[in-house]
This record gives C-alpha cells, structure tokens and sequence, in this order.
C-alpha cells in the first residue's frame, strides 16, 4: 500500500449475496481493501439487520464499506437485472443453503456459460461429499469438527465464544478470491471457489489431529490438558480479579518468583526444573496461588510486563472498547451506521505498508445505492 490514494482491490468489483456471518465477512474483507462490494438485498432490506440477542451486532460488524442495492431476485424483472449486474463484476459471492442459487438460476455453473470470467464464492455448511446437502450452523461443525470438544471439560463439550469458523470460512472465501483473480490474469477465465464450515473447523482442530497420529494418544480436552509448562494458569488475585501468567522457561519462572518477592522458591530441589515442576504442578500452583491472591492487579500487571513474563488480565468484549492499545493502535475507530449514529469498529487485524484498512462509507442504509448502481446497466431496471 505504498501509494497513499489506492488500495490494494482498487478496480475489483464484487457483487454480494449474503447474510448472517460467513459470506459477509469475505464481502466485508474484499472491500477493507478496496473492492466496490455491491450487496444484493431483498425488499425490506436483510434480516441481519434486525437479529436480537447475541446476534444484533452481525450486520454493524460485517457489512461496512458496501454499497447496498435492493433487488426482488424472485421476480423475473429483478433477476434479470441481477443477471445483468453479475456481469458488470469480477467476483460474486453467496452463502445460502444448498440448491437455493441452482433453483433461481443463480447458479456457477449457469452464469459461468455467460460469464466465463467470473469468479463465484459459495460459502457453505461442508464442501463435496456425503454431508453436502446437509444445512449447518457454526455451532454444528464446532461439535462435529473436534473444537467443542477440545474447549470444554471432559463431558461438557463447549462452543467457542464467537463464530468462529463464520468468520475465518469468510476469510478463506477472500483468500480464494485473490487466489482467483491472480490465476485469471493468466488463464482469462474465471472459476468457482468453495468454503465451508466443517473443513475450516476440522483445519482449526488439524494440530490435535497430527497429535494423536503420531502418539495413539487421543488429546484430552483443554481444560484437563497436562501442560507442557508448570507455571501457565490463571490465578485469582486480591480483590477476586483474575490474571493469566504463564512462565515457559526455567528462566522466566527465576524472575517471576522475583517479582513475586521469593527468590527463594527456585532454590527449592522440587522446583529446579520444569520437568520436575510439571510433576509436581498442583503443588506448585497452590504454593503460588496463596501468594498471589496478596497481590494487586494494577501493581503486578507492569512488574510482569518490566520483567518479560506473559500474563493477560481477563477481559470481557465489552472493555475492549477502551482498550489503550486497540485505541492507540488506530484498530479501533469510530463509523456511522445505517440510523446516524455513530459506533467503534474494529478494523482487519493488519496493516499495510503501515496503514490499517480502514472504514470509507457510512453504513449503507437498505437499498441506499440502488438507483446509483442500476442506472448503470443497459437496461436501466431500477427497483
């Protein structure tokens, strides 16, 4: 990103039909960078944008630098001009339950035989074979993919606290993309490009996998895991307030029981080492534990951070907002939304010739863009 007044996806066109997470998030990404990402609503506008709950935050998170067009894709009139508006664009993307795009004729390999240099992006529950036909949900491949059972304690499989293959099966859907792109400068032609839930859950539990393969020990879950370190714990402090420390050498647990004002501790045989601390670690993280809880968070937090040792506050998504760092860092800022108010985003967790990609447009409002973007095609069909 060297030139200050281009991005990288400056020229590249995506058209968008999507909603919930997963194909969002690749839209949101392709546009982050540059893409105009034109997202096909239906009348009323996505019904993201009315979840509740756990899920009122989807739209506002995923959506922003997109151009929002409304479109009645099962009228024959707002087909034709989606048909049409595919054509003016280099990659379309969907996420919709199996069959649906075949039913409406939105289907790759319909649209490739008029457009053979479009890339298009399905983003779906599983990729080819016997579970294809079967819809998912990021729960569902968490339980099937090996992740919830790693997360929770023995018998207690437990979902991870975000979408999280939603998310990373969008960004997979990106990366095809540009992956795509590339190849068409050579090729001319275009191609269709899958992600799906249950193989991007299944990557993410790949490492416990290659563990089991070269051990013929089945991984236990996280929480009853034996560590490979003595000292990697979360510890309650005075106050209740609990902090993460984790001290991964013989070195670091020398200077941790020096900043915790015994120096005293590593002298003792039982604790000489690792190995021989791991063997011994409850004892260990109890003797720890009682001098801990005499300490405060505010005055331990820079002492750990001036030593070197790793150590986390837990922290809840909703202090993230004031976060210095995130702040300082420019990964936070502020972007209108579709009523006029104005929220903090967090940005791509990158940069680029030292710039982040940041927000350029408002939230779109439904169908905000529509007369702009349909009065450029030949039939000027306009909803």
């Amino acid at each position: 990103m060297s030139n200050p007044a281009r991005l990288p996806l400056d020229g590249v066109r995506v058209i968008e039909f999507t909603h919930m997470v997963m194909g969002p998030t690749c839209g949101m990404i392709l546009a982050d960078l540059g893409a105009e990402v034109i997202k096909i609503e239906p009348p009323g506008g996505d019904k993201t944008r009315k979840l509740p709950g756990l899920g009122i935050g989807f739209f506002r998170s995923f959506n922003r630098n997109k151009k929002s067009v409304v479109l009645d894709i099962n009228t024959p009139e707002g087909k034709e001009a989606a048909i049409e508006l595919i054509g003016t664009c280099d990659a379309m993307l969907e996420n919709f339950r199996p069959g649906l795009m075949t039913k409406l004729g939105l289907d790759y390999d319909t649209l490739s035989k008029r457009y053979p240099g479009l890339i298009y992006v399905s983003h779906k529950g599983f990729l080819p074979g016997p579970y294809e036909k079967r819809l998912a949900l990021d729960e569902v491949v968490q339980m099937m993919g090996g992740l919830s059972y790693m997360t929770g304690p023995v018998g207690r499989p437990l979902r991870a606290g975000t979408s999280v293959n939603d998310i990373m099966g969008g960004m997979f859907g990106a990366i095809g993309v540009l992956a795509a792109l590339r190849e068409r400068e050579h090729t001319g032609r275009g191609q269709e490009v899958q992600s799906a839930l249950f193989e991007n859950c299944v990557f993410l539990s790949g490492q416990h996998m290659q563990q089991y393969a070269m051990t013929r020990e089945a991984p236990p879950p996280m929480p009853s895991r034996v560590s490979a370190w003595s000292v990697y714990d979360i510890f309650t402090l005075a106050g209740g307030e609990q902090l993460f420390i984790g001290a991964v050498s013989d070195k670091q647990f020398v200077t941790l029981c020096d900043v915790l004002n015994r120096p005293d501790l590593p002298d003792d045989p039982r604790f000489a080492t690792n190995a021989l601390r791991v063997a011994i670690r409850p004892e260990l993280l109890d003797v720890l534990g009682e001098i801990l809880k005499e300490h405060r968070i505010e005055e331990l937090s820079p002492k750990l951070e001036a030593a070197g040792i790793p150590y986390a506050p837990i922290v809840r998504p909703d202090q993230l907002l004031d976060d210095p760092h995130l702040k300082a860092s420019g990964g936070l800022v502020p972007m209108e939304t579709d009523d006029g108010s104005i929220t903090e985003v967090v940005l791509l967790p990158l940069t680029m010739g030292g710039r982040r990609p940041g927000v350029r447009r408002a939230l779109a409002r439904v169908g905000e863009h529509t007369h702009e973007v349909l009065a450029r095609l030949k039939s000027r069909v306009v909803a």
